[in-house]
């Protein structure tokens, strides 16, 4: 029997198994499309009547449930990030307040290419089983990263036929791109990219690949991480959604080709982010990346 939000005292509201759910992995089950206030009973201590009247109308891409109790686990939100200072942003920091009340994890990924309906199983999917190889409690208080990068290392059969990682989420996009210079459609078959972490805990990866003799296609995707652990480090996570974005883009090349980024113009910026190495968690290991 599915047990009532106040059942253990939590503010998180079951949610029923219906038709729509994608099938049960690892235990859990995924919901699309739910509104915060589907997920929470009652407004917790803390937050203005304004503030819960704006959060409960958020919506979540995807829910993952326990699937044999429907208790929310945590919520995934995929899509462009909001402009700074404007109404949608101020939306998204009440629904994180009142997400932080009712200890519901957010995984929030930032993306102006990557979409909910083409790319969201794949991406849940990918972090439910990470967060099951790594057990119950790794990454609980910062660490369990050794873990989690086997998790991206396991070493197997690839798309193209080739042996690598297969936990690579952008090994199709670096297939696809070495069949694109084959066919004289890319100047270069190198997909190549870049993560940092920052110090205020988000996560940013960079992707890129030379379609034309010094122009590229450039993507780019934070991944934020609130009160919530991927299972793999989340700055390698967003450069592998970085290469599968770029690999969204490379289909756009004929007839119209996508904005491309002079290749100058592209170290200059990742100069830039060298130069910013003190508000990295780990500094910046590309230096190689800025030698002309």
């Amino acid at each position: 029997m599915t047990r009532t939000a106040t059942d253990d005292g939590s503010r998180l509201r079951p949610l029923p198994l219906d038709d729509a759910a994608l099938p049960v992995r690892a235990g859990q089950v995924v919901h699309a499309g739910r509104r915060l206030g589907d997920l929470v009973t009652r407004r917790p201590e803390g937050i203005t009547g304004h503030q819960w009247s704006s959060a409960t109308r958020e919506e979540f891409d995807h829910v993952v449930c326990a699937a044999d109790t429907g208790r929310p686990l945590f919520a995934v939100v995929l899509g462009a990030p909001a402009p700074p200072g404007s109404a949608r942003q101020r939306a998204e920091r009440m629904r994180d307040a009142v997400c932080a009340a009712v200890d519901l994890p957010v995984l929030r990924i930032e993306s102006p290419t990557l979409r909910s309906a083409a790319h969201g199983p794949r991406i849940v999917g990918y972090v439910i089983d990470a967060r099951a190889y790594a057990g119950p409690s790794a990454g609980q208080h910062g660490d369990g990263y050794d873990s989690a990068v086997a998790f991206r290392d396991i070493v197997g059969r690839l798309p193209d036929g080739r042996t690598g990682p297969v936990n690579d989420l952008g090994a199709l996009t670096r297939a696809a791109a070495v069949d694109a210079y084959v066919s004289r459609r890319l100047a270069d078959p190198i997909v190549r990219g870049l993560h940092v972490r920052w110090r205020d805990g988000a996560a940013e990866g960079w992707s890129w690949v030379e379609v034309r003799p010094g122009s590229c296609l450039v993507e780019r995707v934070t991944v934020r991480e609130h009160r919530f652990w991927c299972g793999v480090d989340a700055a390698r996570l967003a450069e592998d959604l970085a290469t599968v974005a770029v690999g969204e883009r490379l289909r756009a090349l004929e007839p119209d080709e996508p904005p491309l980024v002079d290749r100058a113009e592209l170290r200059r910026e990742i100069r830039g982010l060298r130069a910013r190495r003190d508000e990295l968690v780990g500094g910046f290991a590309f230096d190689h990346l800025c030698v002309d």
